[in-house]
């Protein structure tokens, strides 16, 4: 090299740094402000990139090396106020000041990013699962409830999530309710003193995405719909980022006048590995009560065809799993009258009764997964009901122990007999793993350590140890 070209290299390596500069800052500022990727699994298991962002424009997501757009899920706004259950004065308009963005993960894929970050993708056949449900900090003024969100022993869904991550699943489902904090912490309560609060962006990333961030990037997600994620609560937030279908006019929870709509979506189905013998049927059930439903009602007769086109669903494959938030099949305990719990929840009972009179699902479901109850619970009969598994100890307020043994006679549903139960209430979270046809299912404590070790066979589930396994006990709300 010459002289003369030596004493142009810093002028030149200046320019080249100079126009580089804005491509580096606009990657730097997308990394920045996309705050979490994630992918969820909608109908037939078809994967969805999912990427909430601050920027007024979507990241592109990359494809075995290739940029492909993203599209915009909901656009920043405040919505329309939709009070809380208690009064109007403790409610407030829900503020989204983030864009939810989204793009389909075509067949074959090898690698997905968003802003540098690898995406989760399905497993051809997944074999540790990890289920956990009613996961945030209840904050609410009608129950005169008021969990310690910044005590971690008494709100540990941060450690839960981290254990479950630590436990590398292939797939994460969560059985609903993610968002519990409805009203602000009252004044001089240190337990939850300066907690956010609301329908908005800020209650369901302190709820929901900051702490499942781990878990989050750990695997794809499978997402039930809970009775906080109804209309009339959170489900502003659950159609704007969960949900994974695509969002259909009127159905986004914004007018009460459409709640009908928006209360109430299609089951789906998600098959398992390539050779789809296992399937999971995921149910709506967020806006149902807890009384038997009338006939003639418009909830009775959706619900009735629902549950027609799940049962489709999965019919004639031997390892179908149920999903509904709502446990059916399980008990609840009754501090009013302790040693008479709650049975299983009449309003879905009430339909089912009328497709399958005694056993209440068909032959082919294998077994049940809920939350809803804040127990870790495992039913089963001797009679030809699927096992009940209730996985509702991710964080929210524990219920306080079933009396076990049951009384006699005691049964969660008209017509079912039970034969052993199982249950804890303390912290964490349950995985499945699967050995051919063979699947244990296991309850953890926060630290990701076994409780409960249950094998799953033919409508029948054998856990050791058996009976109350204690723990912490709080009052139910």
């Amino acid at each position: 090299m010459t002289l003369r070209w030596r004493r142009w290299l810093p002028l030149l390596a200046a320019l080249v740094l100079a126009d580089c500069a804005p491509l580096l800052l606009r990657d730097d500022a997308i990394a920045t402000s996309t705050l979490y990727t994630f992918v969820v699994l909608s109908e037939e298991g078809a994967p969805i990139a999912r990427a909430i962002t601050s920027a007024t424009a979507c990241p592109a997501i990359e494809l075995d090396g290739v940029m492909r757009a993203m599209t915009v899920r909901a656009a920043p706004g405040t919505m329309p106020l939709r009070p809380t259950f208690s009064t109007p004065a403790n409610s407030k308009p829900s503020a989204f000041p983030v864009s939810t963005c989204e793009a389909s993960i075509p067949p074959g894929v090898m690698r997905a990013t968003i802003a540098g970050r690898a995406l989760p993708l399905p497993k051809a056949m997944p074999r540790t699962i990890v289920v956990l449900g009613d996961t945030g900090c209840r904050i609410k003024i009608a129950d005169n409830a008021f969990q310690a969100c910044n005590d971690p022993a008494q709100w540990p869904y941060p450690a839960v999530a981290n254990a479950a991550a630590a436990a590398a699943p292939d797939l994460v489902v969560h059985v609903g309710d993610y968002h519990y904090r409805e009203n602000a912490c009252p004044p001089g309560n240190a337990g939850c003193a300066g907690s956010v609060w609301g329908y908005g962006w800020d209650a369901w990333e302190a709820d929901f995405f900051a702490p499942a961030a781990k878990l989050l990037a750990s695997a794809p997600w499978i997402v039930v719909r809970g009775n906080h994620e109804s209309c009339a609560r959170a489900g502003q937030g659950w159609w704007r980022f969960l949900d994974p279908r695509p969002l259909a006019p009127r159905q986004d929870c914004n007018d009460p006048a459409d709640d009908d709509i928006g209360d109430f979506s299609e089951p789906y189905a998600v098959p398992l590995g390539t050779a789809a013998d296992t399937h999971f049927i995921v149910f709506d059930s967020s806006r149902v009560g807890i009384a038997p439903l009338p006939s003639d009602s418009a909830m009775y007769k959706n619900y009735h065809s629902q549950f027609g086109r799940a049962f489709a669903l999965g019919a004639r494959r031997p390892n179908t799993f149920f999903m509904a938030h709502h446990p059916v099949l399980a008990f609840a305990p009754n501090p009013a009258q302790p040693q008479s719990p709650y049975p299983g929840n009449a309003g879905l009972q009430s339909v089912l009764l009328s497709l399958e009179p005694v056993a209440l699902f068909p032959p082919d479901v294998k077994a049940l997964l809920s939350g809803h109850v804040h127990l870790f619970e495992v039913v089963t009969f001797s009679t030809p009901h699927p096992p009940q598994f209730v996985s509702g100890i991710g964080g929210d307020s524990v219920d306080t122990p079933l009396p076990l043994p049951l009384a006699a006679k005691q049964t969660p549903a008209p017509t079912a007999v039970v034969s052993a139960i199982v249950a804890t209430n303390r912290f964490g979270f349950m995985t499945m793993q699967r050995d051919g046809a063979r699947w244990t299912m296991t309850a953890r404590d926060i630290d990701g350590k076994p409780m409960v070790t249950c094998a799953l066979g033919e409508r029948r589930a054998d856990c050791a140890p058996a009976g109350w396994l204690g723990g912490e006990a709080s009052r139910r709300y």
